[in-house]
């Protein structure tokens, strides 16, 4: 063996180490140091820090029963609005895919603010519409929010399950004279019925895990999330914020298990399908699918009319006028967050793209076991509550020789390692699409690994890494709860400003960055789509 070769094997198994090393240490640690922190007491090991579940069981009570309701009326609209792809023209999908993509570049709150805009004591529809003046506030309010920012992710999650069927199965019922109806509960939604519950669990695991739709709509009530949030930001409690942080996680891994054995499920069953058109008639279930998933869509359009319509209007002696004074206060909240935000999500997501690609590379191409555990730790933040991972970082990184907090690196590394999961999904997926024959060909012409990574995997999942930089810039630019512990006050990001105006009830101001932000999103993902399309339409 040459020299040369030697030492590209010694880069490669360093390669493999470092991208273990990264994952143990950025995302297994700050998890070990989250149970440490509950868990330890005086060096010795206890569980008293969790009775508060027996003392304060209403806390407990309000998130199931708030979190079932979301996830069921959630789940419902999705599944009504993921089924009508079989009832529209390829222009109206995209109409619809458009205005689901709206709620996933928006950010986390900005339901509440609508919400108290258009349903507050004051707010456009209660008062100056109906002339009431009711209290918005409770549960029905959290779930109404939770449900309006939920039902898009999981619509589209449907969506790709749905698109991953063989449509033939649909056109031979068709051929046999099945209605609508029957075609749709005998066929459709037995075959999706492990993304329903995929998709039913997920919502129920972030409306637990959701604080900041309680803090802000919530009034009295209460639950365990707002209380963790609370528990370190006004008490200073953090053995409590761990505790309350480990009773929403253990459901969490439960869920990505679960999530886990069907994604891979689903992967293995989508490829080599042929794909037909599956228009059905519009007849039986169809018109109250049309209702629900209507119903849905203006909601959600009246809702970002009202954001937008805030941020240049105000009312004066009962008449609304056009203003620009809202985007002239918002400037000194803009300056320096939004710099930070950009450079911040930037950051994190082209690193987090590059991590997937390697990481993926030896899990999933090289099949290395042992990557393939890395790999399994790595996805671990994506279902997890974000305060979670952010308490990890800030009981990890606090004292040397690893110490980070206050820094701004604690917050890029806490931004790529959360969003790696998914980048890690976007990029397997694309992988998934390079031939074993191309790959056995490069090596049968003595390739080594690491050229092969180099010269055929990187260029092969470009549109792959493309998305997941998009996908990583955007949950970086809306991302709350796992960076608000870390951020110091000076140094803001522009959504944690977003949730002081909001919480201090600066609506009109607040507005104005909801738009910046979903504008900057927006823009970035329409780019990202044309790229993407470009690049497949040139391959294929």
């Amino acid at each position: 063996m040459d020299g040369g070769r030697r030492l590209l094997n010694v880069t490669d198994r360093a390669l493999r180490i470092f991208m273990a090393f990264l994952v143990l240490v950025f995302v297994l640690y700050p998890f070990i140091a989250v149970f440490l922190k509950a868990l330890l007491k005086e060096g010795s090991f206890g569980f008293s820090e969790f009775l508060f579940i027996k003392e304060e069981l209403y806390l407990l009570k309000n998130s199931l029963k708030s979190s079932f309701l979301t996830a069921s009326i959630s789940t419902i609209f999705a599944i009504s609005l993921s089924l009508m792809t079989f009832f529209i023209s390829k222009r109206q999908r995209s109409f619809l895919m458009f205005v689901l993509l709206l709620t996933m570049v928006s950010p986390p709150f900005i339901g509440s603010l609508t919400y108290i805009q258009l349903f507050g004591r004051n707010g456009f529809i209660t008062k100056t519409i109906l002339g009431l003046s009711i209290n918005p506030y409770g549960m029905w309010g959290v779930v109404s929010v939770q449900t309006l920012g939920f039902t898009s992710a999981t619509a589209m999650l449907l969506i790709t399950y749905l698109d991953s069927f063989d449509g033939t199965m649909i056109e031979a019922a068709r051929s046999l004279g099945a209605k609508t109806s029957s075609i749709l509960v005998d066929i459709v939604l037995p075959l999706i019925r492990p993304a329903i519950l995929v998709s039913f669990l997920l919502n129920f695991i972030r409306a637990m895990a959701d604080f900041t739709s309680p803090m802000i709509i919530g009034g009295a009530f209460n639950t365990l999330a707002t209380e963790g949030y609370l528990s370190i930001i006004a008490k200073g409690n953090s053995p409590r914020a761990s505790a309350i942080s480990l009773v929403l996680f253990l459901p969490s891994i439960v869920v990505f298990i679960i999530y886990s054995y069907y994604y891979k499920q689903q992967q293995r069953a989508s490829k080599n399908l042929r794909r037909v058109s599956s228009r059905m008639e519009k007849s039986g279930l169809y018109y109250v699918l049309a209702f629900l998933a209507g119903f849905f869509i203006l909601w959600l359009l009246i809702q970002y009319l009202a954001v937008f319509s805030a941020a240049i209007t105000d009312r004066y002696q009962g008449k609304t006028f056009f203003t620009l004074q809202n985007i002239k206060d918002a400037r000194p909240h803009i300056r320096d967050s939004f710099v930070r935000s950009i450079g911040y999500s930037l950051i994190g997501a082209l690193v987090s793209s590059l991590l997937a690609l390697v990481l993926s590379y030896y899990a999933f191409i090289r099949n290395f076991k042992y990557m393939k555990v890395i790999d399994f730790i790595a996805n671990m933040p994506y279902i997890v509550p974000g305060t979670f991972f952010g308490l990890g970082y800030i009981f990890a990184f606090n004292k040397e020789p690893l110490k980070l907090t206050g820094t701004a690196l604690i917050v890029i590394l806490n931004l790529i390692f959360r969003q790696l999961p998914m980048s890690i999904r976007t990029v397997q997926t694309s992988m998934g699409q390079i031939e074993e024959e191309t790959m056995a060909s490069a090596k049968d012409l003595g390739a080594h690994n690491l050229y092969i990574l180099k010269d055929l995997v990187f260029p092969l999942s470009a549109s792959g890494l493309f998305l997941a930089f998009t996908n990583g810039f955007i949950s970086s630019m809306t991302t709350v709860g796992s960076i608000i512990f870390l951020v110091y006050p000076s140094r803001k990001l522009a959504t944690l400003v977003l949730f002081d105006l909001v919480n201090s009830g600066k609506y009109k101001v607040a507005s104005v960055l909801s738009v910046f932000i979903i504008l900057i999103c927006l823009g970035t993902s329409l780019v990202s789509y044309a790229v993407y399309r470009r690049g497949h339409v040139s391959r294929s």
